[in-house]
């Protein structure tokens, strides 16, 4: 298979990292930021990936449905999803089969916005990637950061739990999304859903600092934007990344993760 012709709508973090671990494996890798998406040049892209969050609409599909389905070359779009989608499981395990029933308006957005991409892809007859992905960290990002910064919280709500990827595990497993034109919906998120709290008490410890003193969510002073992270609570299952994918995580735990990231001296920023 000649190598791929790669266009992404959204440059950002996650994005940003695909395209270091795309090096060399793509005939061209390009995409927009903000300032240039009325601009795009996609024409002559084999695999496009949308990165840019919804609103009300999916902004990609309002402003170049048209365009993408006269795409002369497109063969596979791959769209960055949340597994926020799934809505509020009571800690329960949840698989790409599992129905979603999102109550956050922006995960509705997200869940709206898969299925606008679903249709257009079925309309075009071609694969697409759906790819549910869980809190991401790494350089730049992380708890490391937060408590540098005085920003870590340590709240505890008796059974909560949240999966999480690190962003190079996101593009080892969006490479292979390309490399094999794969199609449906894949959970992006690491082995072990755990407490937010016990990561910045991890993290604390690496540092060598006093992590900030546990809080009692019902009484957290808390931004509404925060406080709805909380609402749902899973337990998201990888197996299918792994299986259809290929995928085995470098970092399967936020152990893993933070503590390459200490190691390596690059969780203050991308280098």
């Amino acid at each position: 298979m000649s190598a791929p012709r790669i266009f992404v709508f959204g440059m950002g973090y996650t994005a940003r990292a695909f395209a270091r671990a795309m090096d060399g494996r793509a005939a061209s890798f390009a995409g927009t930021m903000r300032a240039d998406f009325e601009a795009a040049n996609f024409a002559d892209a084999t695999h496009i990936v949308v990165s840019i969050p919804p609103g009300e609409a999916d902004p990609v599909l309002a402003r170049y449905r048209d365009a993408l389905l006269a795409a002369p070359a497109l063969q596979w779009i791959g769209y960055l999803s949340s597994v926020a989608v799934y809505g509020n499981y009571g800690g329960a395990w949840v698989t790409e089969r599992t129905t979603p029933h999102p109550k956050q308006a922006r995960s509705t957005e997200r869940l709206a916005a898969e299925k606008a991409w679903a249709k257009f892809a079925l309309d075009r007859s071609i694969p697409l990637a759906t790819f549910r992905i869980a809190g991401i960290y790494g350089p730049g990002r992380n708890a490391f950061v937060n408590l540098a910064e005085g920003k870590a919280h340590r709240i505890v709500k008796p059974g909560q739990v949240f999966n999480r990827i690190h962003v190079g595990d996101i593009a080892a497993a969006l490479v292979e999304a390309v490399d094999r034109n794969a199609a449906g919906i894949f959970n992006l998120a690491d082995d072990e859903p755990a407490p937010p709290q016990d990561v910045v008490a991890y993290a604390a410890e690496m540092m060598g600092v006093i992590p900030p003193p546990e809080a009692p969510f019902a009484g957290a002073d808390l931004s509404p934007m925060a406080r709805s992270f909380y609402a749902d609570n899973k337990r998201v299952s990888n197996r299918r990344m792994k299986e259809e994918l290929g995928i085995a995580l470098r970092y399967p735990t936020y152990r893993d993760g933070l503590a390459a990231l200490w190691r390596n001296g690059n969780w203050r920023g991308e280098t």
